[in-house]
């Protein structure tokens, strides 16, 4: 039977996720026009979709793993400047907060831009943005946010990150708030139930992350690091699995399958809800592999690096035992890395006191990490 303490937690953790009342079931899609530009294409001609829509997705999936250098490679941007403007929230929630929105408003803050290398027909998602914070030195770090998470979320992470001396780029990820676009109320697009756009969401996420790393270097910074939560834990790691430069990185909620959480995960059952009458969950591991961190740990293992491994012993989205097989790769893996396991959940990791034990940990970690790397 769970503790008196595990039960009060899974009922706030129940409470937490139900603050958000404006999730939207889709029906499910295969998405296969999205692969219409992708690399690794193995003798299908740019742009032709064959009629198994499944059957070309999970076969695509095989050769993305194979070749996935070639997938997750790109044309750095030449269109790199910094932007002085206005901060704004960007809620997903039906009813903003409107005290934080009067706390950011009339503050500027500088932003960098650029046009992604992967196009979207989504115009807003095709600028990319993040929220500049510079600091003296040569260390830096791309920090991704969770998933749905409002534009000013982890700023005082970041403002904790420079006076430690660690300049933070905070991305704004794919379909989230200034790029995500006019038709949705959510970042729905980044994780769904279309097959292909899932995928191409994450392909996406993972070169802007490359890009950033390309200004930083052309600022002087030559120390780089990468942390994320949640789903942009899952960004980084696959972003530390393709690219040699990101020495120090920090996986705050950790995971093996993308599959696993949308099905299994307590914020993630109107998507299961979407896929379920068509997929079942070994069907759609399968399409998932090339955007899961479980099939890159031979690529992550390639280049030396240290880790943060952070989970929460509660969790109900990113489930532990989930959590505790990532743990276990980077043990057979025998990788540089630490692991802190906190008593919340995913949603409470936001709430006090645990944001701080959280904060404490990953602020830390980047610090000391840096000094040895």
């Amino acid at each position: 039977m769970p503790s008196r303490y595990a039960q009060w937690m899974h009922e706030w953790e129940t409470r937490l996720t139900s603050v958000d009342n404006n999730r939207v079931v889709r029906r499910m899609e295969w998405g296969a026009e999205w692969a219409r530009d992708w690399p690794c294409r193995n003798g299908y001609a740019p742009g032709h979709v064959p009629d198994d829509s499944e059957k070309f997705l999970r076969e695509y999936n095989r050769r993305i793993i194979a070749g996935s250098d070639e997938f997750y490679s790109y044309a750095m941007p030449t269109d790199f400047r910094l932007e002085r403007r206005e901060v704004r929230v960007f809620s997903t929630r039906e009813v903003p907060d409107q005290r934080l929105e009067e706390k950011v408003r009339g503050t500027y803050s500088q932003f960098l831009r650029f046009t992604s290398p992967v196009r979207t027909p989504y115009p807003e998602n095709n600028l990319v943005n993040a929220r500049w914070f510079p600091a003296r030195g040569r260390r830096a770090v791309v920090l991704l946010p969770h998933w749905n998470a409002d534009a000013v979320a982890y700023t005082g992470l970041c403002r904790v990150l420079n006076w430690l001396g660690v300049a933070v780029l905070r991305l704004s990820m794919p379909y989230h708030d200034i790029r995500m676009p006019a038709e949705t109320s959510r970042a729905d697009y980044a994780v769904s139930a279309n097959i292909g756009r899932t995928l191409d969401a994450c392909r996406q996420a993972v070169i802007d992350v490359r890009c950033c790393l390309d200004w930083l270097q052309q600022q002087g910074y030559n120390r780089l690091g990468i942390a994320g939560t949640s789903l942009g834990s899952c960004y980084a790691f696959l972003a530390a699995a393709h690219d040699p430069r990101i020495r120090v990185a920090a996986f705050n909620h950790a995971s093996t399958y993308v599959a696993d959480v949308v099905w299994h995960g307590q914020s993630t059952r109107h998507i299961r809800e979407g896929l379920e009458p068509q997929i079942d969950i070994d069907r759609l591991r399968e399409l998932w592999s090339a955007v899961s961190p479980m099939s890159y740990f031979r690529q992550f293992a390639r280049w030396p690096r240290k880790s943060l491994l952070v989970y929460a012993k509660y969790d109900l989205t990113f489930l532990p035992k989930f959590s505790r097989q990532v743990v276990e790769e980077f043990e057979r893996h025998r990788l540089d890395h630490k692991v802190v396991a906190l008593p919340c959940g995913h949603y409470s990791l936001g709430e006090a006191p645990y944001k701080y034990m959280d904060g404490w940990q990953l602020a830390s970690f980047l610090r000391t990490a840096f000094e040895s790397c």
